[in-house]
């Protein structure tokens, strides 16, 4: 079966990893953010290896976000960025693995992922079942 683990985020996260920190969000140093990239390079190689990885994407910041929703059953269009502080998908890697307590282990090795010391960001993942077909939902 296959497994979205989805990854969450905020732009203030986007903004600290990118040298502007803030309250509460201390800037990351360049090789802060280059310890997290080669942490999740290794951490996709291991899923390629074992022969469970399917596919894995990083989302651009929520600045960069248009959300629609329905006003009176108009769409209406909203640009980012949202408050620094809404949580929103930052990426998503899709596993095929044996069971749901096997991508909840893989999920879990990203406990380990590298950041600064005084980052006091909250941290978790998601993990979910992909519906292959109308019968899975």
């Amino acid at each position: 079966m296959k497994y979205m683990i989805m990854m969450g985020g905020s732009q203030r996260d986007y903004d600290a990893m990118a040298g502007k920190g803030s309250e509460g969000s201390p800037a990351w140093a360049p090789e802060d953010t280059a310890a997290l990239h080669e942490f999740m390079v290794t951490w996709n190689n291991d899923l390629v290896e074992s022969g469970e990885f399917v596919d894995a994407r990083g989302l651009t910041a929520p600045v960069h976000t248009r959300r629609i929703s329905l006003r009176d059953g108009v769409p209406v269009v909203t640009d980012g960025p949202y408050p620094e502080t809404q949580e929103v998908l930052a990426g998503y890697t899709i596993v095929e693995c044996a069971s749901f307590d096997r991508a909840t282990e893989i999920a879990a090795k990203l406990a380990k992922t590298p950041h600064p010391e005084n980052a006091t960001q909250e941290w978790y993942v998601d993990i979910r079942p992909i519906a292959e077909g109308i019968e899975d939902l």
